[in-house]
């Protein structure tokens, strides 16, 4: 039996205490987050790809406006969950960096060919 003065006791509830502020997440509700973001930033790579080939970007300045594009989404997504990642999320670097460079393929591909079509043909 513990006594309040046991150094065992203290070590005992300090580690209840701890695993009961780590956050749980339901996986499926997780994964389905993970797979909202990918699609969306997909999607507005597709179109800003289109976007910046309209508009006619060459260089540097078309990859200038993807960034700009990415980070437009990143602080949508981040407001669209109220600034509370932590509630949806396991990391900030989920809303942030996620699939980012994923979508520059998409993206260059939809750039040149949206480029082509208009300036060149």
């Amino acid at each position: 039996m513990a006594v309040e003065g046991d150094p065992r006791a203290s070590a005992k509830k300090s580690l209840g205490d701890a695993l009961d502020d780590l956050p749980i997440f339901n996986a499926d509700n997780l994964q389905n987050n993970i797979k909202s973001i990918y699609y969306s930033r997909t999607f507005l790579s597709i179109i800003g790809g289109v976007i910046a080939g309209i508009w006619g970007f060459t260089g540097l300045t078309g990859f200038i406006f993807y960034f700009i594009v990415m980070a437009a989404a990143s602080f949508s997504l981040a407001a669209k969950a109220k600034f509370s990642v932590h509630a949806y999320f396991d990391s900030w670097s989920r809303i942030l960096l996620d699939g980012i460079f994923g979508g520059l393929m998409s993206f260059v591909l939809f750039w040149t060919f949206a480029y082509d079509i208009v300036h060149i043909f």
